[in-house]
């Protein structure tokens, strides 16, 4: 009995000790890295104030607001550490073969982050452009440090890893995209009326652009119509209901017209055949 009280009044005079020893130091470094977390948000809004008056991608812009943040928590972690008695060489060393091991771990990861940060300061693309990438086509909705995320016209989202974009062919469409709509009309057909007709839709429909013009001409000659190329320039997100748009509405101006749309013919022949 008399040994476990002196075991329990051992074990208490010594955290009072330490308490007594380090409490002190632990208080003020908590108190430390209560004042980095204060001044780190504090940096943080007039760093994104700052920003705001800069045009920067938002991919940029959050990736500096990370970076000051960053910045300001490490220097109040190196003081608590100090504050502590940590001798901080040691400590960077360890942190260092730690780093490499991590390092290899995270090929993938490091990749994507490399190609992101490229592609984030070279801006091939941005938010809002279509482009055509790894196989992939879509609108940019996220670039991040990891992946860039596309969507697609049926309303998916393709995520593709950064390092899968940079070296490769890369197709820019910008924010507005080109129809390809071809119409066949017959070969005895007024072919200025044609165009005057397919020109009236096109003015008359809000989702096509007036600047650039459109393409509207006379294409390839086939076997049994006269192609007319009709190529207007759209909005990214108008390019799906456009076309359905414009070829319902060029379709029922050619009928008010009565402007013949021929379908494929053959004639058949048979030479020496009986009566």
């Amino acid at each position: 009995m008399n040994e476990s009280l002196q075991t329990i009044e051992h074990i208490r005079n010594t955290a009072i000790d330490l308490a007594m020893r380090f409490g002190p130091r632990v208080l003020a470094a908590l108190l430390i890295l209560a004042l980095g977390v204060m001044l780190a948000r504090w940096a943080g809004r007039w760093l994104e104030r700052g920003l705001t008056h800069i045009e920067l991608e938002p991919p940029v812009r959050l990736l500096l607001l990370r970076i000051g943040r960053l910045l300001v928590m490490l220097l109040f972690i190196v003081m608590a550490l100090q504050n502590l008695g940590v001798e901080l060489l040691p400590l960077i060393a360890g942190l260092g073969i730690a780093g490499a091991g991590i390092a290899l771990a995270l090929q993938g990861v490091l990749g994507n982050v490399a190609a992101g940060l490229s592609i984030i300061f070279t801006k091939p693309f941005r938010v809002g452009e279509y482009i055509s990438i790894a196989g992939e086509e879509g609108r940019v909705e996220t670039i991040t440090l990891f992946s860039t995320t596309l969507s697609h016209t049926d309303r998916s989202l393709i995520v593709i890893p950064n390092r899968k974009i940079v070296g490769e062919i890369l197709h820019n469409f910008g924010r507005m995209r080109q129809l390809d709509i071809s119409v066949g009309v017959a070969y005895d057909t007024d072919i200025n009326a044609a165009l005057a007709t397919i020109d009236e839709v096109l003015k008359s429909n809000p989702r096509v652009l007036r600047d650039p013009p459109p393409v509207l001409q006379a294409g390839q000659l086939g076997e049994w119509a006269v192609s007319i190329a009709v190529k207007p320039w759209v909005a990214v997100p108008d390019f799906g209901p456009a076309t359905g748009e414009i070829n319902q509405a060029v379709l029922e101006a050619l009928r008010r017209k009565q402007i013949a749309i021929p379908f494929p013919q053959q004639e058949i022949r048979l030479i020496g055949a009986p009566g």
